[in-house]
C-alpha cells in the first residue's frame, strides 16, 4: 500500500508540473475549422469572452476583426511574415516587416496601442490582446477616416495601409489588395450570419451549459 502511494504521489507531481504546458499548448494551436465562426469560439470558448470584450469597449462587430484575422493569420499565434531575400532573392535577409502574432500587428503601432490604451504588457501572441488591438484600430480608423465600423472592406484597407496610406488612396495601385478586402468583408458577412446561430449559446459560458 505504501508503494502504491508513493507511485501515486510522483504521478499527481507530474502532472502538476506538466498540465501548464499541456495547457499553453492547447491554447496556441489555431482551431480547427477556421471557416465557421460558431466552431472558432466552440472550440476556443475564452475567445468569445475576448471578442465580446474588445466589442463591448470599442463598438466593434464582433466578425469584422475575426475576419480580419482570419486573414491576417489564419489564427496562428506566432505567425510571421515572408522572408526578405538580397543578391537576387537568393539569400534570406530578415523579414519584410515587423508585423507578428494573431494580429500581424507592426512593432510601431503595437507600441502606439499598448501606449494609447495604458497596457504595457500586452503580447502580439496572446488573442485577448491581439483582438484588442484590432477593435482600438478599427475604433480610430473610424475616427481618423471616418470609416464605418461595418465596413470590413475598408476596414481592411486602413488595417493593410495605415491612416495616411488610406487617405493618399495608395490602395488604388494594388488591385490585388482590393481583391483581398473583398474577400475579408465576404468572409464578415459569412462570420456574422454564423454567429446569429450561436451567440446566444455562447453567452450562456461554461457554467450555465452544465444546466442547459
Amino acid at each position: 500500500m505504501n508503494q502504491k502511494f508513493k507511485k501515486l504521489v510522483v504521478f499527481l507531481s507530474t502532472l502538476i508540473v506538466l498540465f501548464p504546458l499541456l495547457i499553453a499548448g492547447c491554447a496556441t494551436t489555431p482551431p480547427k475549422d477556421i471557416s465557421n465562426l460558431c466552431e472558432i469560439f466552440y472550440e476556443k470558448d475564452d475567445w468569445y469572452d475576448a471578442a465580446a470584450d474588445a466589442r463591448d469597449k470599442w463598438g466593434v462587430p464582433i466578425h469584422v476583426p475575426m475576419a480580419m484575422m482570419y486573414q491576417e493569420s489564419s489564427f496562428r499565434h506566432d505567425a510571421l511574415p515572408p522572408r526578405d531575400y538580397v543578391f537576387f532573392g537568393l539569400i534570406p535577409w530578415g523579414r519584410v516587416s515587423s508585423a507578428y502574432g494573431y494580429s500581424q500587428a507592426k512593432t510601431p503601432t503595437w507600441a502606439d496601442y499598448m501606449r494609447e490604451t495604458d497596457n504595457s504588457g500586452a503580447d502580439r501572441d496572446d488573442f485577448e490582446d491581439a483582438i484588442d488591438f484590432m477593435g482600438w484600430f478599427i475604433y480610430k480608423s473610424q475616427k481618423v477616416n471616418g470609416i464605418s465600423k461595418w465596413d470590413a472592406y475598408a476596414q481592411y484597407l486602413n488595417y493593410h495601409e495605415g491612416w495616411g496610406g488610406y487617405k493618399r488612396r495608395s490602395y488604388d495601385r494594388k488591385p490585388w489588395l482590393k481583391k483581398v478586402a473583398s474577400k475579408v468583408k465576404a468572409r464578415s458577412l459569412r462570420y456574422a450570419t454564423q454567429l446569429k446561430t450561436c451567440e446566444e449559446d455562447l453567452q450562456k459560458g461554461w457554467f450555465m451549459k452544465l444546466f442547459s
